[in-house]
């Protein structure tokens, strides 16, 4: 059984950031009830394609960006605008441990869904709110989104080639990296007031801002601004602290080189046939080598273009020195070590047969991360969730999808 056995959490976020706070908690054993539009879903399930694809071939309606971030959950479609439809969500969050939502700043206090409606029937109920600036200052009421955030939190100006270079300029991350991190703390502070409410027998709400999490999660970055008064800049992928850390071209191919002390250092020089180099002044200390980067990089990159990345690869690895292939994402499943992690996973799925998918990172001795089942279709527990915790039979239930509130 996972750790969050037995804890309940009420998900009414869609897209990303809250889903993929949600999933976290799926995984660790909660229970999730996902409540979803009746006319579409969660957004991400048009964010196709490539969607998953059934027996013979044919696209389903779950998108892969949906299937990312939603196993583990159950499904309930209820359209919160009509008030029985927020009736019956209200009904649900009385008794859940946690509520998720990344509805607009205020945004479900007309269906009497905010915080202070829950808490007086729940007064134990956890509530995390996700937006883009959090729930107060200038601008709290401004929509925003992962790839606007990058850019307007310093990410880009620390990220792609420095200017001036052929493809400088702001480059924002591959994947969506402020909302990701945004549901790991989301995850975490969600987890940490559940742990502090066993103790005062309380319930919290918790204020989460994607403009917060990207300031907050670029570590050295900030503290290289804030301990010497000047920006940091793009550098490609050299690091702005270690030299050398960066990628190299090889004699056919690429190899990401991450030297981080003096010892690695001396290890590459000796593979590398320069043992001069590690006994060089400007080049025996990191400071030394950073303060020299623009002489040490291109007798690096001299050296490493003499050979093939392979060959590098295996003289580097048994001399200890931390270096890797720049693979793509399909060569990262052939991996032997991610092979052998078990990464890639499989789930059932009622209408693709089966659908993959990627494990959680965490591996703990006793209480097993928990894969219970595929990311729902649209309402597809609808049914089963409002009979099981509502008591609502099926001339009800009927009723209710008649009317458009259920579906």
């Amino acid at each position: 059984m996972g750790p969050l056995t037995g804890i309940r959490v009420l998900d009414l976020s869609r897209v990303l950031a809250g889903p993929w706070a949600t999933q976290a908690l799926a995984d660790l054993g909660a229970e999730v009830i996902k409540i979803e539009r009746p006319d579409g879903g969660d957004d991400t399930r048009q964010w196709g394609p490539p969607y998953a694809q059934d027996a013979g071939g044919r696209d389903t309606t779950e998108s892969a960006y949906y299937l990312s971030t939603n196993r583990g959950k159950r499904s309930v479609a209820v359209d919160l605008a009509r008030p029985e439809g927020a009736d019956l969500v209200r009904a649900l969050a009385k008794r859940a441990d946690v509520v998720v939502e990344n509805f607009k700043v205020g945004g479900l206090a007309k269906y009497g869904l905010a915080y202070g409606d829950l808490r007086k029937d729940n007064p134990a109920l956890i509530y995390c709110s996700i937006s883009a600036f959090g729930q107060d200052g200038p601008d709290a009421d401004k929509p925003g989104y992962d790839a606007m955030i990058q850019g307007m939190g310093g990410l880009m100006s620390i990220t792609g080639l420095p200017d001036g270079e052929p493809g400088g300029g702001p480059q924002k991350v591959g994947v969506a990296v402020v909302d990701l991190m945004t549901g790991m703390y989301a995850a975490t502070a969600i987890c940490a007031a559940l742990f502090e409410r066993r103790a005062s027998g309380q319930g919290q709400y918790i204020d989460l801002a994607l403009l917060d999490t990207q300031l907050g999660w670029l570590a050295n970055q900030n503290m290289n601004f804030l301990v010497s008064g000047r920006a940091p800049r793009r550098q490609g992928t050299a690091h702005p602290n270690i030299v050398p850390y960066q990628a190299f071209a090889t004699a056919d191919g690429f190899l990401m080189l991450a030297i981080g002390n003096d010892r690695q250092f001396a290890s590459w020089c000796a593979v590398a046939g320069r043992p001069e180099l590690a006994a060089d002044a400007r080049f025996a200390s990191n400071a030394a080598r950073v303060a020299h980067r623009a002489v040490l990089v291109p007798i690096v990159a001299g050296a490493l273009l003499t050979r093939g990345t392979r060959d590098w690869l295996e003289s580097l690895n048994a001399a200890n020195v931390p270096c890797g292939p720049i693979n793509d994402i399909g060569q990262v499943f052939s991996e032997p070590q991610v092979v052998h992690r078990g990464m890639r996973i499989e789930l059932p799925h009622p209408t693709a047969g089966r659908v993959p998918g990627v494990k959680n990172p965490i591996n703990y001795s006793r209480t097993a991360i928990e894969y219970r089942a595929a990311p729902p279709l649209l309402g597809q527990h609808t049914d089963e969730v409002l009979e099981a915790e509502l008591g609502l039979g099926s001339a009800e239930r009927g009723r209710l999808r008649e009317a458009g509130v259920i579906r």
